[in-house]
């Protein structure tokens, strides 16, 4: 089959998964035969850039994406699944497609950290979504091990720039993969909790999770 074919073949089997759809019947799982047929393709031929899914956690869904390099977003609960796929089609690809058993080890990961049974996660990251002195901080504030706190005075230093607390703050207000990369883990000088992308409670309540308050 020649490559224009085969896109054809693919265009055919989205359009027919899209009729699925929107014929669904209301109260009915939304997955039509041809949308499982055409999600099967694009997985066996490598046609996904994203890969999306969402899991249960005790302060709501969470949507967690991840690319061929690793995983490249963990949305909170309330940013809106539909609005974090479409950032990621504008950002990284417009290949992007819900595929849970591609996240399934992850979504194991993050079950074991909410129950207290695990400290470090394994999963490769992805860190195509920040840059710069912002990619520097989270990538020290990947460095802060379970239990411990840093200052963001002292992560601004670890980034290199000790007198840029402020766009320290800034780097971990817009983490795009908190939890794993654990922004929750940088307090104000003093202990102060400071903000928090998920809210203070979140906060809180993972850094009592993990025993460090």
């Amino acid at each position: 089959m020649t490559s224009d074919n085969r896109r054809e073949s693919q265009d055919s089997d989205l359009e027919e998964a899209l009729r699925g759809r929107a014929g669904a019947v209301p109260g009915e799982p939304d997955v039509s035969a041809a949308t499982m047929r055409f999600t099967e393709r694009a997985g066996a031929e490598d046609l996904i850039d994203v890969s999306y899914a969402t899991t249960d956690s005790p302060f709501g869904e969470l949507l967690l994406a991840q690319t061929g390099r690793g995983l490249v977003r963990l949305s909170f609960p309330g940013e809106g699944i539909d609005a974090v796929v479409e950032d990621l089609a504008r950002r990284v690809s417009p290949r992007v497609l819900r595929m849970p058993d591609r996240l399934d080890p992850l979504r194991r990961e993050l079950e074991a950290y909410f129950a207290g049974e695990l400290r470090d996660f394994t999963t490769p990251l992805d860190w195509r979504l920040t840059k710069g002195f912002r990619c520097s901080v989270l990538k020290q504030t990947a460095l802060i091990p379970y239990g411990g706190t840093v200052s963001y005075t002292e992560i601004a230093g670890a980034a290199g720039n000790p007198k840029a607390q402020r766009a320290a703050g800034s780097a971990l207000g817009s983490n795009p993969i908190p939890i794993v990369v654990p922004c929750h883990r940088v307090l104000r000088t003093g202990g102060a909790l400071g903000g928090y992308g998920g809210g203070l409670p979140m906060k809180q309540a993972l850094l009592e999770l993990e025993g460090a308050l």
